[in-house]
């Protein structure tokens, strides 16, 4: 067992003998190289803890991106980058990510640079700091009211530094690591991904062609709905849901229909990061079992039925109707599974659409009978059960690779263990 001794770093403890602390300011330089020439127009963009190329970024056909590029700062292979906005969500453990090719980057991250990459590997650092940061070791860092840190405080923080030797058996075993568990990682959620389109699938022929595969069919005479059961009635929106105002009370928490389908009070999802408003002008009243459809969200599947009583934005709609609402909750839904809405959208905002009553009451929706309605009701809810209840086992697979995969990291970067190999 290799003899240690105290390293000065709260969260790392003990470290072996050979091993030696510095502040990041002996090491690296922070990155202020802007591309005020436009000679890069290579943008990059940082994603779940890794640095990928910005999809859609076209500096030569688009003018706003071209002036947008200018201010951004050139970094190229070993740059290390930090999002230094502190927030109590998962996403703050992947915030730290390593630069492996030239371009650009937006300078709302902390870029910074080994001085010497003769005696520290990148890579390591890369390690290193992820490991820091799974430790919570950035988390009371920050000024300001949105806590935002800066290189300035940053540089203050002791580094640890094995001999480079060593830095690069570190770094060839977690990397080989790593790529087995991200390997995984990458398969397990691809099988999210199709059980969650399976589900998609599933609701759009419940509600548009039934669950009688022997129905006789008919020509619906609307594109997204094609063909339906000849006993079923394609009726305007207007004539079958009904668009409520309610007032608001004195305690009522604000309700918010998120992406997901749910519709519940903010605070029963999270209370921080939202945008709240100084002026709740036209805010409504929101009751327990309300449909409602996202204006601006609707097209991303944020329509659902209200878990809770509270108030909320205009820009949610919020509907009633003598039909089954789950069904019709459905059937909207499915609309945005398919682009339908966005396939309508007449504004600028990227992958969006205006969604209110005006255009609801305007489409055509498909009526089953009651009876129908609630079948297909039934049906979509149980399947979704059954297939949440396998997405949540997958999802605790993820977390659990997670949390491998952030105690391996730390382990040899903190030289807990050795890479004797």
């Amino acid at each position: 067992m290799r003899e240690m001794k105290e390293s000065r770093i709260e969260w790392i403890g003990d470290v072996p003998k050979g091993w030696s602390c510095k502040p990041i300011r002996a090491l690296f330089h922070e990155n202020r190289n802007k591309n005020t020439l436009g000679t890069e127009n290579k943008a990059l963009q940082f994603k779940f803890g890794t640095i990928v190329p910005k999809q859609n970024f076209d500096a030569d056909e688009d003018s706003y991106v071209a002036h947008t590029i200018l201010k951004y700062n050139i970094v190229d292979y070993g740059t290390i980058m930090l999002n230094g906005l502190n927030l109590n969500y998962d996403f703050v453990t992947k915030r730290v990510a390593l630069v492996k090719e030239r371009g650009v980057i937006t300078s709302a991250y902390i870029a910074f640079e080994l001085n010497d990459k003769k005696h520290i590997k990148p890579d390591y650092a890369n390690y290193l700091l992820k490991s820091y940061d799974s430790c919570a070791a950035f988390h009371n860092m920050g000024g300001g009211v949105r806590k935002i840190l800066s290189f300035d405080e940053l540089k203050r923080t002791l580094f640890l530094i094995p001999p480079y030797e060593e830095q690069l058996r570190i770094t060839k075993f977690l990397d080989h690591k790593c790529a087995e568990i991200d390997s995984l990682v990458t398969d397990i959620q691809s099988q999210i991904d199709t059980l969650e389109q399976y589900k998609r699938s599933v609701i759009t022929e419940a509600v548009t062609k039934g669950l009688n595969s022997h129905a006789e069919m008919k020509d619906s005479g609307v594109k997204w709905i094609g063909t339906m059961p000849s006993s079923w009635d394609c009726i305007r929106g207007k004539y079958i849901l009904t668009y409520v105002q309610k007032p608001i009370r004195e305690d009522d928490g604000v309700v918010t229909c998120f992406r997901d389908g749910e519709v519940t009070l903010r605070t029963n999802r999270r209370e921080d990061g939202f945008t709240m408003a100084d002026k709740e002008i036209g805010y409504q009243g929101i009751d327990v079992g309300d449909l409602v459809v996202h204006g601006m969200d609707g097209f991303a599947g944020a329509i659902g039925i209200s878990d809770s009583r509270g108030k909320a934005s205009p820009v949610l709609n919020v509907l009633d109707t003598k039909q089954n609402k789950r069904y019709i909750m459905y059937y909207l839904r499915s609309m945005a599974y398919g682009d339908v809405f966005v396939a309508m959208a007449t504004g600028i905002r990227v992958r969006s659409c205006d969604l209110r009553w005006n255009k609801l009451s305007e489409f055509q929706y498909p009526v089953p009978s009651m009876q129908e309605q609630k079948e297909i009701v039934e049906y979509i809810d149980s399947l979704i059960d059954k297939t949440n209840a396998v997405i949540a086992d997958k999802q605790q697979q993820l977390a659990t690779l997670d949390e491998y995969k952030k105690s391996l990291i730390y382990e040899y970067v903190a030289g807990k263990k050795e890479v004797t190999a």
